[in-house]
């Protein structure tokens, strides 16, 4: 399917239709075109909205799409109207500025369908997950790269700054996946490598200081996850012991036991483009060892598709719950009910991970995983009714539709698009 330039080409035609054909019309009939941002408190099937409600979370990732897709549009790359979306992208960006940050300076985590701070669960403050400031940076990010709009670019490295004091500090809250304080998070230097990244290619035309500064950042987050959180095996751990009595638990404890395939290939693809941009050939080459890892532990052999959460050892999430920490329950109680479904972030992940490296390594291995995850996706996550379109994420491991919540209650616009949107840069310069 990938190993001839034909096939690529085939394949380029069919993603640039399922962006065109499946997933934007969804998404253009979600947009706000009155206060900016976009609706997706929709139910699973994407039939009805249940809430007007806007997560911050999902305001900066649909920032960041809309910009990448005017970008793309104006590139010939897509179907669409560049000015259109960058009027949409603009809207949102004003919408974010106006109401996303709190008097504390921090992001709150949801708003009110006109912009109002309200509290996610009553009693826990509005500020409950860094994460909503870093997708506001990301949208930033892009937006002021594609529009060249230098004033988003600072907000977007004064935000960066703001949330790296607060990590410093231990000062963050990461709902909704909560780590204790004696604990590390492979998700936190995970997606401060991916803001840093950003920010470093967004400032390059802008200002060479800056971004040689974010480059730094950069790798320094890719080189803590490639030597603290991948171990011996090639395995993304997700949580690590940071203390000797936490250290004594690392085997028994189901927080430290846990993996999380589709965030393993997430992060190992932010790596291979971080590796790329440095020419560091031996990091590309170990998170290529990790992609394959990530898919053969979380492959599920009876059903197909990609688990959510495995064992380190493989196989069903195992080892003792916390108990005393409030956060730390909720997050296992995440893992044990939500281990076997199939996401549809994890496999969009997956497609992106193995062709980008197919493409560094000419590894005909991960050249046989993207095809076996092709099949896969296309057969079980599209939305059958082509009235609504995109695709109906979360599955039971069997592959039927379910409706429980798995992280926040939305449709999330954020991973097919900006993983098709990848793929369809990627196909587009293969051969060039």
């Amino acid at each position: 399917m990938i190993r001839e330039a034909w096939e690529r080409e085939k394949l380029l035609i069919f993603y640039r239709s399922v962006l065109r054909q499946d997933l934007l019309p969804f998404w253009e009939r979600a947009v706000d075109p009155v206060r900016g941002g976009v609706y997706t408190c929709f139910d699973n099937r994407g039939e009805r909205r249940l809430s007007s409600d806007k997560y911050t979370w999902s305001q900066g990732r649909f920032l960041w799409i809309w910009s990448r897709l005017a970008d793309l549009c104006a590139r010939k790359q897509a179907d669409g109207d560049p000015n259109l979306y960058m009027e949409q992208a603009e809207r949102t960006y004003r919408f974010l500025r106006r109401h996303a940050l709190l008097p504390n300076g921090n992001c709150a985590f949801l708003l009110t369908e006109d912009g109002d701070p309200k509290e996610p669960i009553a009693g826990y403050g509005y500020d409950t997950s860094f994460y909503a400031d870093c997708f506001v940076i990301l949208g930033y990010t892009e937006y002021g790269r594609i529009a060249g709009d230098r004033e988003a670019l600072r907000q977007a490295a004064l935000l960066y700054e703001s949330v790296e004091r607060r990590l410093r500090a231990k000062k963050v809250r990461s709902e909704p996946y909560p780590v204790p304080d004696n604990l590390a998070s492979h998700g936190y230097s995970m997606i401060m490598l991916k803001a840093a990244q950003e920010l470093a290619d967004a400032w390059r035309s802008a200002d060479g200081g800056q971004a040689e500064r974010f480059r730094h950042r950069s790798a320094a987050y890719m080189d803590d996850i490639m030597k603290h959180f991948r171990d011996s095996q090639g395995r993304i751990r997700e949580v690590l012991a940071k203390d000797e009595a936490a250290e004594r638990d690392e085997n028994e404890r189901l927080l430290l036991r846990h993996l999380n395939p589709g965030h393993s290939l997430e992060s190992m693809w932010f790596v291979m483009r971080e590796a790329a941009e440095s020419g560091n050939g031996e990091s590309i080459r170990k998170a290529i060892v990790s992609v394959k890892r990530a898919l053969a532990l979380g492959w599920d052999d009876e059903y197909g598709g990609l688990l959510r959460y495995v064992d380190k050892e493989g196989g069903p999430p195992s080892g003792r719950r916390t108990m005393g920490d409030n956060g730390a329950e909720r997050f296992e109680a995440l893992i044990e009910t939500t281990w076997s479904m199939k996401l549809w972030w994890p496999h969009s992940e997956s497609l992106y991970a193995a062709l980008l490296g197919y493409r560094l390594s000419g590894d005909d291995e991960l050249a046989d995983w993207y095809e076996r995850l092709h099949r896969y996706t296309f057969a079980v996550f599209p939305n059958d009714d082509k009235s609504v379109g995109e695709w109906i994420q979360i599955r039971t491991r069997e592959g039927e539709p379910s409706e429980q919540v798995v992280a926040l209650p939305v449709k999330d616009p954020y991973h097919i698009l900006r993983n098709i949107m990848l793929i369809i840069e990627l196909l587009s310069d293969w051969g060039r």
